[in-house]
């Protein structure tokens, strides 16, 4: 029986494009779901939207010198595209500066002011005197004071995704001119989540909620355990939904209160825009709430949200919340500000209509669990050694094989034998066993799955072999392509969740556009005889070492220009007088002779001309030149350095040398060739 789904994905900040670990924690899993439950005949509500209001869209306003309406504006267009080109079937994608998001909001605030759910408190909040400024969320930097990441923000710490409060941090300093903040006297409003306490103990931990992911349910657990307090509701900034209520002038709706409030503005926009009711999606309680979020929100979407749909009365509460782990980046974290990511716009240049290749990779290696790492060489091998090898074989080779046989006309059958009959009632089995793991969340183990029942064609036409039988028994030949031409028209419908645009090309080849998920476990002919396909065209193709060294090429020039870019100078030295650096006796020398110092990686030994005798200089540049590079070289030597022994080698000078904004090691050496000895003054 059809049911309701108001299915949300996360906003998005606005302050920057998306990259593949928003897609692998949030929007490819939302997606893959809400085109499940519409193939199975329901009635579903997909819904996102951008947030623009977060503090960090204040603060890349002021790093580019525009105002935060521009940035907004800018980024999310960029946003908007990623989605549509990546096949993200949102039914509305809003945004927070909407009218109908402001109104919305502020009708909520003012419902929940009404009721007496808020409660008003005059605390100390850091604020930076120079800015004259009260400093909010990540306004603020300083010591996560409980994992001691020194980069903790003043809402949270994405090192262990705790939720923070900016007087909490450890050694905080102002992000906008990196003074020490001092505290100030501000009133705000709070929602007393210890109010709440008990009703979440009951729905969550008493309830129903055992069947929420390990990680989710643990999370949340763990802070009601830990007993709640208020939390703030507004802010002192002018970037936001001003608060609406007397004595809210100069302050606006804390981010948090304000966007999952847009899921329910952006619902009132589709629904209008399409003639519908809202409510329904909202406030009926048949209809069940998804939400799908990073695990650094589910403090949000499990305890605040709830409480604020309580505290307001008419609205429904989640059904669940499967929050996946973060993404790593070849062995590091994703971080925008390092620049250290894939971003969407940037793939799409680079591997052009191969949006379902990076949709299976994520899915298929997805952080549902635990953190994953995504790397080019796995991509590589996903790509090839499955969608390829397997998925893109069987159907190009059925295609093939109708067309060459056929002239793209599905045959005739006789009599099945028993590899037929058993065959075809595994395809009639797998729209249930996809879905089992769809409903419980595990998409990676559907993707898995959708790829086995390829693999089941593949092993029948190689069991099979109709290449061969074609020769001496035609009926039987054209069974076996009549049945394998049942898989792919299976393969054609399960894949749309997982790979939709490949489904989409599949379903042209085929000719097809009627089956359902149902049609697959219930007709037990999916592509009758007589019926006519089209040509073949490869689905995939194979990706090349080549071009996956150019893209961790590309990771590592990001990765040395970001560290260029944000290297600080060292700064000046005490003053010395003259004299003091007349003592210094720099010669220009040249290299001899060089050989690896044993058990170390850093250290090369060197005999060294310097003029007035040769020595042995020990240096530490064994990881930026071979022994055979430096021979012969001229460099410049400070001579009249007392000894040292490195690894018992007594070293009798110091090589001088430098980095290039790269972080290239060069030798500080003269331009032309002169003779060893030559002072340098």
């Amino acid at each position: 029986m059809s049911k309701r789904y108001t299915i949300t994905a996360a906003l998005p900040y606005t302050n920057g494009p998306i990259h593949i670990g928003h897609l692998a924690g949030v929007y490819v899993p939302a997606d893959i779901y809400a085109r499940y439950k519409r193939l199975t005949g329901n009635d579903v509500a997909f819904i996102c939207g951008s947030d623009e209001h977060g503090v960090p869209i204040t603060i890349k306003a002021k790093k580019e010198g525009v105002t935060p309406q521009d940035v907004v504006d800018k980024y999310h267009a960029i946003i908007k595209k990623s989605f549509v080109d990546f096949g993200i079937t949102f039914d509305n994608y809003s945004r927070t500066s909407a009218k109908i998001h402001h109104e919305t909001a502020s009708e909520f605030f003012k419902t929940l002011y009404d009721k007496h759910e808020f409660v008003e408190e005059v605390t100390e909040q850091l604020y930076d005197e120079e800015a004259n400024q009260f400093l909010a969320d990540r306004f603020v930097t300083g010591t996560c004071p409980k994992c001691g990441n020194e980069e903790a923000y003043g809402d949270q710490c994405e090192n262990c995704g705790s939720s923070l409060n900016a007087t909490d941090l450890i050694g905080p300093k102002s992000a906008i001119t990196g003074n020490v903040p001092t505290l100030k006297e501000t009133k705000h409003w709070f929602l007393p989540l210890n109010k709440h306490e008990s009703f979440l103990r009951e729905w969550i931990l008493k309830g129903h909620k055992k069947d929420w992911k390990p990680n989710v349910y643990g999370q949340v657990k763990s802070w009601i355990d830990d007993g709640l307090r208020p939390r703030a509701v507004t802010r002192d900034l002018d970037w936001g939904i001003p608060v609406p209520v007397p004595g809210g002038e100069g302050k606006v709706l804390y981010v948090w209160f304000d966007a999952p409030i847009g899921y329910i503005s952006a619902t009132k926009e589709w629904a209008a825009h399409e003639g519908k009711d809202w409510e329904p999606y909202w406030k009926d309680k048949d209809t069940k709430l998804i939400h799908f979020i990073g695990k650094d929100n589910i403090v949000f979407h499990c305890i605040i949200f709830p409480s604020m749909l309580k505290a307001e009365g008419s609205y429904i509460l989640p059904d669940n919340v499967p929050a996946n782990e973060f993404l790593n980046l070849e062995g590091n974290k994703l971080s925008t500000s390092k620049n250290w990511a894939v971003w969407l716009p940037d793939y799409l240049e680079d591997f052009p209509n191969q949006q379902d290749v990076l949709r299976y990779a994520l899915t298929a290696n997805a952080p549902e669990s635990k953190d994953n790492d995504f790397t080019w060489k796995d991509f590589q091998a996903r790509n090839n050694n499955e969608l390829v090898a397997i998925f893109g074989n069987f159907i190009n080779r059925v295609v093939v094989l109708t067309n060459k046989y056929y002239d793209g006309v599905i045959p005739e059958t006789s009599e099945f034998s028993e590899i037929d009959t058993e065959t075809l009632a595994t395809v009639k089995a797998y729209p249930s066993v996809i879905e089992s793991s769809i409903e419980r969340y595990r998409f990676r183990e559907a993707s898995q799955e959708l790829m086995n029942l390829a693999r089941l064609g593949n092993k029948y036409l190689a069991d099979e072999e109709p290449w061969k039988l074609v020769k001496t028994d035609e009926a039987r030949t054209k069974t076996i392509m009549f049945v394998a031409l049942q898989i792919a028209s299976a393969l054609a419908t399960l894949s749309e969740p997982f790979l939709p645009f490949t489904s989409e090309k599949l379903k042209r080849i085929l000719d097809i556009d009627t089956n359902s998920w149902t049609d697959i476990s219930t007709k037990d002919i999916l592509l009758p005889s007589g019926h006519h396909i089209g040509k073949g065209e490869l689905l995939f193709s194979k990706i090349e070492d080549k071009t996956i060294q150019e893209q961790l090429d590309k990771l590592e020039a990001s990765k040395k220009a970001n560290e260029a870019a944000n290297k600080e100078v060292e700064p000046q030295k005490e003053t010395i007088t003259f004299d003091d650096f007349t003592k210094l006796d720099m010669r220009v020398g040249t290299i001899l002779e060089a050989e690896k110092m044993p058990k170390t990686k850093k250290l090369l030994v060197l005999k060294v001309d310097t003029g007035i005798d040769t020595r042995t200089i020990v240096s530490g540049i064994a990881e930026s030149f071979t022994p055979e590079e430096v021979v012969g070289k001229q460099v410049t030597v400070l001579v009249n350095l007392a000894p040292r022994a490195l690894r018992g080698v007594e070293s009798e000078g110091m090589i001088l040398m430098t980095e290039t904004p790269e972080g290239k090691l060069v030798f500080v050496n003269p331009d032309t060739t002169v003779n060893s000895g030559l002072q340098i003054s």
